[in-house]
């Protein structure tokens, strides 16, 4: 057995397997293992595996769990040493894992990595998922280097040495079996969407490190699975966001954290209604809805986590305001912003 097993979430994808699980299987075969969890597909996917790529494990699951119940339940018997969770939309490189697993292995106690994430549609372009490593500001917003909201950067070789961030993508992130566990592995409530920056911050509490390796590159396609544009995808977005404070800010503020960023909910609702995005307006309205419905176990879950954190690693996290230095100072690139105010 490999150290490695490259491990690629399939639901009715055949289309992506074809196109892109060849150079996967060419570019990891080397280092890695390649598995693919299927998500109970009802297209021709398992019979492509089947007639293409028979060495290639197939772990079949009854139902489909979603990208994190999936995870979850395909990844119990593999017993590699690192993980590589691998959307089925990404087109690997020559070369793509040794780098990564070097620079995880080079520094103490960092159990999960990212490659430099660039767009598969245009290729000197950061991508929406990752880009080229993950942050979170004050508020709990997500971004990038290279990515800040809708606004990409063109890789200029700004983003070369490998750098310890706050949040690795789950379209490719590299992950110690031994810490995947610990951790539970992605929280199944989440169904979709932000669970990595989630199981992230859950490491990053217990004192590990996450990193981005730009040294390795892969290309996402993107929307693969969900439109970016999506009502769906933004009701999952809005209420995971709000999930993941709850479960995982153990500061004294919780409630004065939550009533800012519930207001600052309220605020896009109100430019989605001026655009006349009204299912997107509503889909924030849903998202809060269930998450006030979901706060008996969130709280459940939130005192775990609080009781398994010692000594947390913030480092990664913008101590100020993503919106607002975004859209009122207009500091729309990475370098914009005063990397002072970053732990």
């Amino acid at each position: 057995m490999k150290k490695v097993a490259v491990v690629i979430l399939n639901w009715n994808g055949e289309k992506f397997l074809k196109q892109f699980l060849p150079g996967v299987v060419e570019h990891s075969n080397d280092l890695a293992d390649v598995v693919v969890i299927d998500n109970h597909s009802t297209d021709g996917s398992l019979q492509f595996l089947s007639s293409s790529f028979p060495d290639v494990q197939v772990v079949c699951l009854d139902k489909n769990y979603g990208f994190a119940g999936g995870y979850n339940h395909g990844l119990r018997d593999i017993q590699h040493e690192y993980f590589v969770l691998l959307n089925s939309d990404v087109e690997v490189t020559h070369g793509w894992i040794l780098p990564v697993l070097k620079y995880m292995e080079s520094v103490p106690g960092m159990v999960a990595c990212q490659p430099k994430i660039l767009d598969y549609h245009r290729k000197e372009w950061f991508e929406y998922a990752g880009a080229a490593g993950g942050y979170i500001d004050k508020d709990a917003y997500a971004f990038c280097a290279g990515r800040i909201f809708f606004q990409f950067e063109k890789d200029e070789n700004q983003f070369v040495v490998n750098q310890e961030v706050f949040w690795a993508s789950g379209a490719a992130m590299f992950i110690r079996r031994d810490a995947w566990h610990e951790v539970n592995g992605l929280d199944e409530d989440f169904f979709a969407h932000m669970e990595e920056i989630d199981l992230c911050w859950r490491l990053k509490n217990r004192g590990y490190k996450v990193g981005a390796c730009r040294e390795s590159i892969v290309y996402h396609y993107g929307g693969g699975t969900l439109d970016r544009q999506s009502p769906f995808k933004t009701y999952l977005n809005f209420r995971n966001n709000l999930y993941m404070i709850v479960k995982n800010y153990h500061g004294k503020s919780l409630f004065r954290k939550l009533f800012r960023r519930l207001s600052l909910d309220g605020i896009a609702g109100i430019r989605f209604a001026a655009e006349g995005k009204f299912t997107h307006l509503w889909a924030v309205l849903r998202a809060h809805f269930s998450f006030y419905a979901s706060m008996p176990s969130l709280r459940k879950k939130r005192h775990l986590e609080k009781a398994a954190t010692l000594k947390p690693n913030l480092k990664g996290i913008y101590t100020e305001s993503i919106i607002k230095h975004f859209f009122l100072f207009k500091k729309r690139y990475f370098k914009d912003l005063d990397q002072n105010m970053f732990r």
